[in-house]
């Protein structure tokens, strides 16, 4: 990773005990051409994938929800999370693991899926590349309950709704999870549902 306009000073480590906090220190060069001195704190998680399941023929989507933690100590009452399927890459590529996760999450299993972008979700201090998919599901695709994986402590509930319920919930405040909002819109801006 080369850039004329950083250079990096030093890394440390404030935490790793979940994923790893760093925190880096670095000279930048200015638009002025002067140098200056900075430092952030960065929270590198891995990358992930998402993705939105979604019905042609019934014009219904597969959304998912589950207790967030973060969420909750921010004020969301009960903590639960209505959420597209989405999980880490746990180095796959983004395509098998979004797969796996569909499978794990929501008991689809699905063959194909389609890329449609790759975001930063919250690049002031999180590292993670987002990439998001888009699949057609059908009930025969249906193998398992899904809820996820217990070894990783996943309790998640499997919603299929309207569209229209799903984009409703996003104006009721009930659908508040950005990467969710940003998989509905798609299919509304591109006509896809």
């Amino acid at each position: 990773m080369q850039n004329n306009k950083v250079k990096i000073i030093n890394k440390e480590v404030l935490s790793s005990n979940w994923y790893t906090l760093r925190k880096i220190t670095y000279d930048y060069l200015k638009k002025d051409g002067t140098w200056q001195t900075q430092s952030r704190e960065a929270y590198d998680r891995g990358n992930g994938a998402a993705i939105m399941l979604y019905n042609s023929s019934l014009k219904t989507v597969i959304l998912t929800r589950q207790f967030r933690m973060p969420t909750f100590i921010n004020g969301n009452a009960d903590g639960l999370l209505i959420e597209a399927c989405a999980g880490l890459l746990d180095k796959d590529n983004p395509e098998d693991c979004i797969k796996r996760e569909t499978e794990e999450e929501t008991g689809y299993k699905i063959n194909s899926v389609k890329k449609i972008m790759e975001v930063y979700m919250s690049p002031g201090s999180v590292t993670e590349m987002l990439y998001f998919f888009i699949a057609e599901y059908s009930h025969a695709m249906k193998l398992a309950e899904g809820g996820g994986v217990a070894q990783e402590q996943e309790e998640i509930d499997v919603l299929e709704m309207h569209i229209e319920n799903a984009l409703k919930m996003i104006d009721t405040g009930e659908i508040k999870d950005a990467k969710t909002i940003m998989l509905l819109q798609y299919l509304r801006l591109k006509h896809i549902l």
